[in-house]
Parts: structure tokens; sequence; C-alpha cells
């Protein structure tokens, strides 16, 4: 039995960043649009009128300041409302492939590997760019790694889900190392025309490496387990998928093929299923909470991880125990876990215990306990 690690983490960041009041002003002028549009229908009380948004209101709901997307043009015409992606050609990397490949080459270099030593590739993300071939067998050949590749999509737990699958493989010795990357195009399945949810999402790519604790060349998080739970729910939904075309008006522009959820259930319900998960994990691997580091959660909702935290550590984390990135990168699904352990992990001592945990669709929570050596 071999004991899997994380020696190396990588982050791809676009470049384009899309700020509260720019988001807000898009947005207004679409309202405006709409209304104006539709004004006749409006005063007869057959269609809604849109509200504005706000600054102070995306700051309350979320604690969200700006985001990073792939294309911002698009999102912030008010006659568009969504990103602008050029056609690639089938002989053209992916723009998934693009984005995890810069991320994974992050992840080598800081653990001082290359890729030919990698022997599974697995792109662990909410949305896949096609149905086919997998994303992940094409960052495979891009990268020059051997063995096998394949795609996963737990939404927004998928890059837990995809480290406990790793570290299971690893620790039966069918692979010696493991990429697991989540390259997050949130901006693309976003309804950038509803003002309760216009300001949630951006873009990023991530990737953890995966090895042996004796391949390891510097200091190391050694996984030492990993828990993952899921139970069926309606409350985050996107319908789109290759069977629209066959269902009546499948081609309209319906709500219901982006990002739709019922907020006010998933804090509900998600909140202490959540809790419930971390301290279950922490109980059974003998793990006080008052030996807990850090917490890097799921990067969703400032109110959610805020809670999570005071439930988990039974009282208010101190500053840098609970690290949030979702104020500069906004939620990224899978990516917002690991981005808060990659930029908020260096400064453990060796033998300090953290914490990994996502949350989402599905539902779904995975949770991986590490300990940091060297």
């Amino acid at each position: 039995m071999y004991k899997p690690a994380i020696t190396g983490t990588g982050v791809f960041t676009p470049e384009n960043v899309i700020t509260n009041a720019e988001l807000v002003t898009a947005f207004n002028a679409y309202a405006d649009l709409f209304n104006s549009e539709n004004a006749a229908a409006i005063a007869a009380g057959e269609v809604e009128a849109k509200e504005h948004s706000s600054e102070d209101f995306i700051v309350k709901a979320s604690g969200i300041e700006q985001r990073y997307v792939i294309d911002k043009t698009g999102v912030l015409d008010p006659r568009v409302m969504h990103p602008l992606f050029p056609q690639r050609a089938d002989d053209e990397p992916s723009l998934m492939a693009e984005m995890g490949l810069d991320a994974a080459r992050q992840a080598l270099a800081a653990a001082g590997k290359d890729a030919g030593g990698v022997d599974l590739v697995i792109c662990a993300a909410s949305n896949m760019e096609r149905a086919y071939p997998a994303v992940a067998i094409e960052i495979q050949q891009l990268l020059g790694c051997g063995g096998f590749a394949f795609d996963m999509n737990v939404a927004c737990s998928s890059a837990t889900f995809g480290i406990q699958a790793a570290a299971d493989m690893l620790r039966a010795g069918s692979i010696r190392s493991a990429l697991v990357i989540n390259p997050e195009i949130c901006s693309a399945h976003l309804e950038w025309r509803d003002r309760y949810c216009h300001f949630i999402f951006g873009d990023v790519a991530t990737a953890t490496l995966i090895e042996r604790t004796d391949d390891a060349q510097g200091p190391y998080f050694e996984i030492r387990s990993t828990r993952c739970a899921t139970e069926f729910s309606n409350n985050i939904r996107n319908n789109n998928g290759y069977l629209r075309r066959s269902r009546p008006a499948g081609m309209a522009d319906r709500r219901d093929m982006q990002f739709m959820q019922n907020g006010r259930k998933v804090f509900k319900e998600v909140l202490p299923m959540v809790s419930e998960h971390i301290a279950a994990h922490l109980s059974d691997e003998g793990v006080g909470a008052d030996a807990l580091k850090r917490l890097w959660l799921h990067q969703a909702n400032k109110t959610m991880n805020d809670f999570i935290g005071r439930k988990v550590l039974g009282r208010t984390p101190e500053p840098g125990e609970q690290p949030n990135i979702l104020q500069d990168y906004a939620n990224t699904s899978s990516a917002g876990s690991i981005i808060a352990f990659s930029k908020y992990s260096d400064d453990l001592q060796d033998g300090d215990t953290g914490l990994i945990c996502s949350f989402g669709a599905g539902y779904s929570v995975g949770s991986v306990l590490v300990q940091r050596h060297g």
C-alpha cells in the first residue's frame, strides 16, 4: 500500500477581469433595453419588468467583488450577455485543454517533475466542452503523458472526487502519479441576464499533481484520507445536453438551459450536509477541530463558508484559518477550493493538518484530509 501526496498545484487565471461596477452597468443597460422593448406587455401584466442590479446587492449576497473571464466583450454587451469564443478547428487544441495544459504545467514545475512520468490525467469539471473525445485524453496528448486519461463531472465537487479517485488508484499501486485538472469555463453556463445569479461565476483552471510520498522531491501534503458523498437534488440544475434538439422547442432560448438554483433551499440543505460530512470525516480519522490548521472550502458564497467554518471549528475562524478567494475569482465551481489551497498552503509547518472540501450540485460533497511534510 502506497501513500499518496499532493506535490504540486497550478492555477491558470484569464487576463480579463469584470468588476462588479462593470457588470452592474451592463446588466442595468440590458434591463432597460428589455423593459423598453416589452413596455406594452409589462403594462398589460403579461411580462415582468427587469429590476436593476447593484454593487451593494452583489457583495451582500455573495462577497464577490470581481471575476476573471475568458471573454468579457460579449458578457458586457447588453444585446449579447454571454461570452463570445471564436470557433476552433478540430485540429486545434480545445479551449478547456488549453487552459488545463497551462495549469498542469505549473503543477509539474512546482513539483520539479516532467509530464513523461504522469500515469493518469483526470479532467474533472462541472461542464465539458464536448461529449467526446474526452478532454482529459486531449490534455494527456498535449502534455506528452503516458498511461490513460478520462473525464469526470460531479459539478462543483469534481476536483475532490477526482483527487479521491487518483489517490485510491495510487494507494493500490495501479498508478504512480496523476494530474487532476479542473478547467472551468463557468461564464458559458451562467445566465448573465438573471439578476439573482448574474454575478456568481468566473473562469479559471487548476491542476493538482498527486504522487507517492516516496517520489516527492520537496515539501508535500500527504493525503491522509478522502471522503465523498452524494444525495440527489434538483435545486442546482442545468438541463442542457445532447438530447436538447430531440425535445419539443429544444432549440429555444430556454432559461433552464443555463445554470439554475433555488438559493434558499440550497443554503438550508447543503450547509448541514457539509458541516456534518466534515465533522464525521475528522472524527473517524481521530482529528480534533483544534488540530485542524486550515480549511480550504469550496468558494461559492462567503456566508456559507463562514457558517461551515464556525460549525467545524466550534468558533469563528481566525484570519487565515479559512481563506477566501471568491472576492477576486467569484465562484469557479470545482476549482475554487484548489485555488484556495494553492494560494494559502505554503505557510503551513511540518506536521500541520488541513482539509480541502468542495460541495455543490448533486448534491455532492468531497473532502480531502492532508498533512504537511517538509
